[in-house]
């Protein structure tokens, strides 16, 4: 039997409720920064996948 002791966990940068009270200001301001990227991408795959129903929505609108 084979364990994975050596292999490092990875803890996510992030998440959703955590305690912060653990976390000094740098790190919290890091975070902020993680999390506004990560709602720029999010908001940026919207404004794609709206693009792509629109356009379709076009070809397939009757005229």
């Amino acid at each position: 039997m084979f364990l994975d002791d050596d292999k490092p966990k990875r803890t996510p940068e992030h998440e959703i409720g955590m305690d912060l009270s653990v976390l000094s200001v740098n790190e919290l301001k890091a975070r902020i920064v993680l999390l506004k990227a990560e709602i720029e991408r999010l908001e940026a795959d919207i404004r794609s996948k709206a693009s792509t129903r629109d356009a379709a929505e076009g070809l397939f609108s009757k005229s």
